[in-house]
């Protein structure tokens, strides 16, 4: 998965954030929408599209979805 296809991916767990907010250096913690819900869906996705498990802590250890793609991508 590319980075930007991780990013547009990563909007899908949000229900009313505009898609359009969301690009690599998106501080996804600051969002008003972001919380448990968006935290476990983010969780499902990157364990149904790329095979990799990660834990809230590692969402909350990252800022960027860009961090998080890389972080993803050296497990």
């Amino acid at each position: 998965m590319t980075l930007d296809q991780f990013v547009q991916q990563f909007a899908e767990q949000f229900d009313e954030t505009p898609a359009n907010q969301f690009t690599p250096s998106t501080d996804y913690k600051s969002l008003e929408e972001w919380g448990s819900l968006t935290t476990l869906g983010v969780i499902t996705m990157v364990d149904a599209e790329m095979g990799k498990r990660i834990t809230g802590s590692n969402l909350l250890a990252c800022t960027t979805i860009e961090e998080l793609y890389n972080f993803i991508q050296r497990i």
